[in-house]
């Protein structure tokens, strides 16, 4: 009786947790959309669906929430809650890399490199590579070191000099 008790008092704070969330996304707080994206996306007080998750990260992305647009392209990119589709995966990595998301740089890196949603451009994956790796991110400079093999001398020094452009704007000027 006493892991039930402990259970019921452990879903009625998932509960209340749920509701004081969604009544602060419901008034507009990109915060709590994001949280609310989160527990759908993970099944964390509620049950999980895709669909749900995709609706809050979209409201919190529409507001400029980096963090949301880089989950919204998530979900886009693997099919999440909306159909598969890379071209609007990679608008949403963009707006939160343009932030400095560095998991959305990272991504977006990839998506140039693979030619997934947009043309293949080693030099573009370089920038957004080198972006990330700026900030720590995570394989980024392994992912730099697989595609520097693959591009010219030219090319590896007009991504050089264009992702120095995109840094020193502050991602404003990456293109």
């Amino acid at each position: 009786i006493l892991i039930l008790t402990a259970l019921l008092a452990f879903q009625s704070a998932a509960a209340s947790e749920f509701d004081e969330t969604k009544a602060l996304a419901d008034q507009g707080n990109v915060d709590a959309q994001y949280n609310l994206g989160i527990m759908y996306d993970n099944g964390r007080g509620v049950p999980e669906n895709d669909s749900e998750a995709v609706k809050w990260f979209r409201k919190a992305a529409d507001q400029g929430d980096a963090k949301s647009q880089y989950n919204l392209g998530i979900m886009y990119r693997n099919g999440r809650g909306v159909p598969k589709n890379d071209s609007e995966a990679v608008k949403w990595y963009r707006k939160a890399a343009d932030q400095g998301f560095a998991n959305a740089q990272s991504k977006l890196g990839f998506m140039y490199g693979t030619g997934k949603g947009v043309p293949e451009n080693s030099i573009r994956a370089y920038v957004w590579f080198s972006m990330a790796k700026t900030q720590g991110a995570t394989g980024a400079a392994s992912n730099i070191d697989i595609l520097k093999p693959q591009m010219t001398p030219q090319q590896i020094a007009d991504g050089q000099a264009l992702a120095a452009k995109c840094y020193e704007s502050n991602y404003k000027d990456c293109d």
